[in-house]
């Protein structure tokens, strides 16, 4: 097989990740089912506009540095593929690579790095547990306020969801109650906004700073979902004070979170954020951005994480 049929096959090696039947795909890893309903083939063809853009935006890109992802694959559905690509960065195997990606879709992934050339940068290999649980101490300890509630000692309206990532399982539940197995407890924070909205602030963390900020909106009915009818593109300094980006920088780097993402909410009565979420394997851009400001926010993690990671590595002879 010829060099330019090897580079070819690799391009789309991901397709082989699902198993497609007749009214449903499955990822293989999970065993997640996802029906070809017409929501899903919509959400589909924007992310295709959006991973043809970055392919012909990078294609003829020189090379920064190299990079590889341990121990799976950072497929074109993750965030950092497209900002690893608009970085310069190169996939390459893990022993030759420059940078070593951390990279395992799961709430606890307490995996050693894999053996690597001297100089290497390593990445959010600290970062092994992102649980409900651990993401709310690290709030308390950062913020000097908590998020989580005590459900058999407090009185009134909580969140109950799942202690693991990306479940979108949250509810509102009235306590006092018996804590169920596999939950956690958190206090509401009212982030509500005008014409029955919900605002959510997904922060890209790279080395302890705030890259972009997604805005994202979304019915109070539908609160604890990952579908949002309004997303827009913010820089830090719009959305936060300079003290509560040092907050949220130390707060991802107390999580071992060198580069992923938060999830923000502002609360309307005290005016206090509470950071409910991390994610060390984020998907992204959102689907409900549109295609140029989904490339907007490339190119800003991008050329965070390219400083990032240049400014580490060894300075080239």
């Amino acid at each position: 097989m010829s060099v330019e049929a090897q580079t070819k096959r690799q391009r789309f090696e991901w397709v082989r990740d699902f198993e497609f039947g007749a009214t449903s795909l499955v990822y293989r890893k999970t065993g997640v089912r996802v029906p070809y309903s017409k929501p899903i083939r919509q959400e589909f063809i924007a992310w295709l506009r959006y991973f043809l853009a970055i392919r012909r935006e990078t294609g003829r890109m020189p090379g920064a540095f190299t990079i590889a992802f341990s121990p799976d694959p950072g497929r074109p559905w993750y965030q950092m593929w497209s900002v690893a690509r608009l970085a310069g960065g190169k996939v390459a195997p893990v022993a030759d690579a420059d940078v070593v990606f951390h990279f395992e879709d799961a709430t606890m992934s307490p995996n050693a790095p894999p053996t690597h050339k001297p100089g290497a940068l390593l990445i959010n290999f600290n970062c092994t547990d992102i649980s409900k649980g651990r993401v709310e101490q690290a709030f308390a300890d950062t913020f000097g306020y908590a998020l989580s509630i005590n459900p058999t000692l407090h009185f009134g309206a909580a969140v109950e969801k799942s202690e693991l990532n990306a479940a979108h399982d949250g509810r509102i539940v009235t306590c006092p109650i018996i804590p169920a197995p596999g939950k956690t407890y958190q206090r509401v924070v009212d982030n509500r906004i005008e014409d029955g909205l919900i605002e959510d602030l997904r922060c890209p963390m790279v080395g302890g700073r705030i890259a972009c900020v997604f805005v994202k909106h979304r019915p109070v009915s539908t609160r604890f979902s990952n579908t949002n009818s309004f997303v827009k593109v913010m820089s830090a300094d719009q959305v936060f004070t300079q003290e509560e980006q040092a907050r949220i920088g130390e707060m991802s780097l107390r999580l071992g979170l060198e580069v992923g993402g938060l999830d923000v909410l502002r609360d309307r009565h005290d005016g206090r954020i509470y950071i409910v979420d991390a994610n060390k394997t984020d998907m992204g851009p959102p689907i409900a951005l549109p295609l140029q400001e989904k490339l907007k926010s490339g190119r800003m993690i991008a050329r965070t994480f390219r400083d990032y990671v240049l400014s580490r590595l060894p300075r080239r002879a």
